[in-house]
């Protein structure tokens, strides 16, 4: 009897099917016909074993199954029914005579389910957007290659741990403790003459006292610096692994380099080795702290340790430092004061208390805070604990007396600005610096200075300095009378207005911009430009003159309507690409006026800015370092005296002209003419007499000297006349100091020309090589012809020279 195989409430119509086989067959067609047509599939499960398992549930007198997928309309199949293999009638279909059995029900959509999900009894290829699963990587493989790597990796870990354990056991067995004293005593900075022979001065010598700590009553400072520096130095092996490990891991990652120094390893840096910055050095600073932690008591390293490192002001060691500080020995020190020494350590001389108080005082409480922690004070002993007060900071007696200390600070000065030392660097470096000045002609500036009468207003200053011009060493300078009563320097700190010896900046302008001395301008007055009256000195009223007469009579109005054609800027490029600083005070200002000097430099930019003129347009920068070296004598640095070329040879050639006329009989520097040998100088004066400027020079040497006036507060203040003179001006007593200083000075010199581009025997050729000093200001397009304010000439006065100073006040 064929076995018929209906397919009931399938959803497929009753039909009658020769086989199981047929009439799976044919439930795929209608599912697939259903799914293109995306039509819910609604057809029994083709393998009703699935279910077999699932407990029943009646729900309303009705059996209802609970499948995977929640509630579902799914009838389950009894436990009992077999499957039976195709060809053979169930039991079931026997016993109902030849009725179709009915098979389960299909799996229907919850209602909360979105309408496209795919069934839960879906096979692949079953539906439009069903998946074909692929086979994956044969997991076995891809473990195998995994402990391959991992193996590799392992090894060469390995390789280089025995590696580096080999290395580090090898250069601790080699490497052996230098001698301390040779290098803990290296330290001093001493600065010579420039005979290279005789000692100026030296920077923080170390008043070391040598002292025992152990023996204090009280533990206050060796306490605080482990507290500070290194909480666990009486545990530790000499090194902190850790700190190691997480400061190569920081420096690795391209953040700031650090470094992980114990307490050991800082006093190995102090006492034997020096600063070590690269890891070459810091490898062989780890090896001697544990070789010295091994063979050295930790009592005897904090010890010496405290009476090795650098506490500022110039002070090594834990007993200089007390007396610097607190006027009283170490063993002295209450709890406050050493918090405060041992915070500022790390940088003494930024966190002195009188450099940088906040800082002081939140490295003070640190300390404090980390011994309450370390359980080395009691709360209540902080709790007591005020911030010490300090004493003020005395400059050594010793070296800085008189003129030398303003020598010493110009030295000190150039150290950090030009060549890129530190303080601490200058202070503990151990260098010999070799300064230019001349100790010969140095006394002469000064004996020079010393003929000002007694008289003398209370607040006149004096500044000179004296510049070689074929390398532009300072052999002379004259900062003060004594640097202890007034420490500031008045030729590289202090500032003037520069007055009239400004105007030939104007000068070389023009001639560079094809203007001729003999070319003639208007100098009649007095003028306005805009509201600002402009006069010449004593109430001179010119007619036209050239150039020269412009320069030698130092004619105000002349030279400001020179300045207008030419432009302030470019006059202003000028005296930048000659030798003034750009952030000269007063330079910035575009005034047609600023020719007449309102910008006020130091005494040493007014003699480096002739030396550019003295040479034939070469700049060669004023310095005082010719030379530093190491205590074993090997050259560290050596000033460059190539120079650079700014100006062309024809118009330096022709500015020297005019200030040559300026020394002549009837010039307004008519005193530098009685030096007897060829000279030009330019004098100066600023408004109310503020300033006395006077500026001269031979072939071989330039001197600049400044006079002006401060008040009680350091106010500028008008010049009190004195010695006689009416009005101090340039022409009057610095030119007289001038020509005291140069009449001694030029003695061992010969007598040379001027500079000229035609005499071929006076050429002073900078050497082919290059030079940090080289600048691109020198003026290039020229400006307009005209301004955008008008002169206006006023009137004319009746004309009324004057011989000896003609030079106005300028405003």
């Amino acid at each position: 009897m064929t076995e018929k195989h209906s397919a009931g409430n399938a959803g497929l119509g009753d039909h009658d099917f020769p086989s199981r086989k047929e009439r799976r067959r044919h439930e795929k067609e209608q599912i697939q016909a259903r799914a293109q047509a995306n039509v819910t599939r609604s057809v029994a499960p083709i393998n009703p074993a699935r279910y077999e398992n699932i407990p029943k549930k009646t729900v309303s007198g009705k059996k209802a199954a609970s499948g995977r997928g929640g509630n579902s309309n799914i009838s389950p199949v009894p436990s009992s029914a077999k499957l039976k293999p195709a060809g053979k009638p169930a039991k079931s279909a026997r016993k109902n005579s030849g009725k179709p059995v009915k098979k389960s029900m299909p799996l229907k959509k919850n209602s909360g389910v979105k309408k496209d999900r795919k069934p839960s009894n879906s096979r692949p290829g079953s539906g439009k957007n069903s998946k074909v699963t692929r086979p994956g990587k044969n997991p076995k493989r891809v473990g195998l290659w995994v402990k391959r790597i991992l193996g590799v990796l392992s090894g060469l870990i390995l390789v280089g741990i025995i590696a580096g354990c080999l290395t580090f056991l090898i250069a601790y067995y080699r490497l052996e403790v230098p001698e301390a004293q040779k290098f803990a005593n290296a330290q001093v900075t001493t600065v010579y003459w420039g005979d290279n022979d005789t000692m100026m001065g030296k920077f923080a010598e170390r008043n070391r006292t040598i002292v025992d700590t152990k023996s204090f009553k009280n533990s206050y400072i060796r306490d605080a610096v482990v507290a500070s520096e290194d909480r666990t130095f009486y545990e530790n092996s000499g090194i902190d692994v850790k700190g190691i490990a997480r400061a190569l891991w920081n420096n690795v990652r391209g953040r700031p380099t650090q470094g992980a120094s114990t307490l050991t390893q800082q006093y190995v840096e102090n006492y034997y080795t020096g600063k070590n910055t690269g890891y070459t050095g810091k490898f062989k600073e780890t090896i001697l702290a544990l070789k010295i932690n091994r063979q050295v008591p930790k009592e005897k390293i904090i010890n010496d340790y405290l009476n090795t490192i650098y506490f500022g002001r110039g002070t090594y060691g834990i007993e200089a430092a007390a007396n610097a500080y607190f006027g009283k020995s170490a063993k002295d020190m209450n709890l406050s004061e050493s918090a405060l020494l041992a915070g500022i350590i790390p940088a003494p001389n930024a966190w002195d208390p009188l450099v940088s108080p906040e800082q002081a005082k939140s490295r003070w409480n640190r300390v404090l805070n980390l011994m309450v922690a370390d359980k080395m004070i009691k709360p209540e002993e902080r709790k007591a604990a005020t911030f010490p007060k300090v004493q003020e900071k005395k400059q050594e007696a010793t070296y800085f007396k008189g003129t030398t200390g303003y020598l010493l600070q110009h030295v000190r000065q150039e150290l950090i600005t030009e060549i890129g030392y530190t303080e601490d660097e200058i202070d503990r470096a151990g260098i010999k610096v070799y300064t230019t000045i001349d100790p010969e002609k140095q006394k002469m500036l000064e004996d020079a200075v010393a003929t000002l009468p007694e008289d003398r207003p209370q607040g006149l200053r004096v500044a000179a300095s004296s510049i070689d011009t074929a390398t532009g060493a300072v052999i002379a300078e004259y900062g003060g009378e004594d640097y202890q009563k007034i420490q500031r320097n008045a030729v590289t700190q202090d500032i003037a207005q520069a007055g009239s010896t400004f105007k030939p900046f104007a000068l070389l302008a023009a001639l560079e911009h094809g203007h001729k001395l003999n070319e003639t301008i208007n100098g009649s007055g007095p003028m306005k430009v805009g509201d600002t009256s402009i006069k010449n000195y004593g109430g001179a009223s010119y007619g036209q003159v050239n150039l020269i007469q412009a320069t030698k009579m130092s004619i105000n109005t002349a030279y400001v309507r020179l300045n207008s054609e030419i432009g302030m800027d470019t006059t202003r490029q000028v005296a930048i690409a000659a030798g003034y600083p750009k952030d000269t005070a007063g330079l910035d200002q575009d005034a047609l006026v600023g020719v007449l000097g309102s910008s006020s430099p130091h005494n040493i930019d007014i003699a480096n800015a002739y030396t550019t003129f003295a040479t034939g347009g070469i700049r060669r920068p004023a310095h005082i370092v010719a030379k530093i070296t190491d205590s074993s004598g090997n050259v560290l640095y050596e000033a460059d005296t190539t120079g650079t070329r700014q100006f062309e040879e024809e118009n330096i050639s022709e500015l020297t002209k005019a200030l040559a006329a300026v020394t002549e009989s009837g010039g307004t520097g008519s005193t530098a003419g009685k030096l007897g040998r060829p000279v030009a100088a330019k004098t100066g004066s600023s408004n109310d007499n503020r300033s006395a400027q006077f500026v001269g020079y031979v072939p071989q040497m330039v001197t600049a000297v400044s006079m002006y006036q401060v008040g009680e507060d350091g106010s500028e203040q008008s010049i009190t006349p004195f010695a006689g003179v009416r009005e101090v001006t340039g022409g009057t007593l610095p030119a007289k100091i001038w020509l005291a200083y140069m009449k001694n000075a030029v003695k061992d010199l010969p007598a040379e020309p001027l500079f000229s581009y035609k005499s071929k025997g006076n050429r002073i050729s900078p050497r082919e090589k290059a030079t940090p000093y080289q600048t691109a200001e020198v003026p290039s397009p020229p400006p307009p012809p005209t301004t955008s304010r008008p002169l206006i000439v006023t009137s004319q006065p009746p004309e009324s020279p004057s011989p000896e100073e003609s030079e106005q006040p300028e405003p």
